[in-house]
């Protein structure tokens, strides 16, 4: 007997733009594909702003979200296939006003194609947020580790509890390693979310937006290795990173990062 899919839908959120939402999607979207071998579709849920289609050269796809919310075309006809095997919904970059209450129920009749569904949001409280917050099974905070972008962090954070949507964890990012930055246990403490994943600031991810690829398909480094560890957890895996640095260093400790017993406990959750 067959098994059918039934793919959990993760949102990705913010309150405030430049956390590196979307080139997160993008990065987990083409990781879960191409190296876990998975099916899965990244959506644009940022109707107003859109560019996740742009980290992946899509520049002017026929039909988009914003026809399949309007009634024009079959949701089908909206979704491309990349070069990895993974399949984008993008929506138009010259966007109008679409009806929001209809996103949750078509992203639910695709659960059966795929194995993951990864919506970027809006980075905006609005009604488009909204539409991502009620479509997802559960959802990631991305944050930065200042007090500005903690403020809009926990206003996020207060809309995904109110709306009763599981909250799976906080993934920080452009962390430069300076002491004025909030620190992991700061951001954890103050929002009461686990913290699943530290993104240090990287150039590469300018490269990569400059050849309109995600990250993980130019190169493998510290920045890619980390969104491996997050992709492997959303789908009940464990990542073993085989490189000879960490090699070296387990040999001298074998204590778990907070961040690694966060991730480990979305493993579980996943399995």
């Amino acid at each position: 007997m067959v098994q059918m899919k039934h793919a959990r839908i993760i949102g990705f959120i913010s309150v405030k733009g430049g956390v590196g939402k979307t080139t997160s999607v993008a990065n987990l979207g083409f990781i879960l594909a191409n190296n876990f071998k998975k099916k899965v579709l990244v959506v644009d849920g940022n109707f107003s702003a859109p560019n996740l289609a742009l980290h992946f050269g899509f520049v002017k796809p026929q039909y988009t979200l914003h026809d399949v919310l309007d009634g024009k075309v079959n949701i089908r006809k909206a979704i491309y296939e990349h070069s990895s095997g993974m399949h984008l919904l993008p929506s138009s970059l010259i966007s109008k006003k679409v009806d929001y209450t209809k996103f949750g129920k078509h992203l639910a009749g695709l659960r059966s194609f795929y194995d993951v569904i990864l919506i970027d949001s809006s980075p905006s409280f609005s009604e488009e947020m909204l539409a991502t917050v009620g479509a997802s099974d559960e959802l990631f905070v991305l944050t930065t580790p200042d007090y500005v972008t903690l403020a809009s962090t926990l206003h996020a954070v207060k809309v995904a509890k109110q709306k009763k949507t599981y909250l799976s964890g906080i993934i920080i990012n452009k962390v430069r390693g300076k002491k004025y930055e909030l620190s992991l246990d700061e951001i954890q403490n103050t929002t009461k979310v686990p913290v699943v994943s530290v993104l240090h600031d990287d150039e590469g991810l300018l490269e990569a937006l400059a050849k309109t690829k995600p990250l993980a398909a130019l190169k493998e480094n510290n920045t890619v290795i980390e969104y491996k560890k997050l992709a492997a957890a959303l789908i009940g895996e464990r990542y073993r990173d085989s490189r000879l640095t960490t090699k070296v260093k387990g040999l001298f400790s074998k204590k778990l990062s907070q961040d690694e017993v966060n991730r480990a406990i979305v493993m579980v959750s996943h399995y």
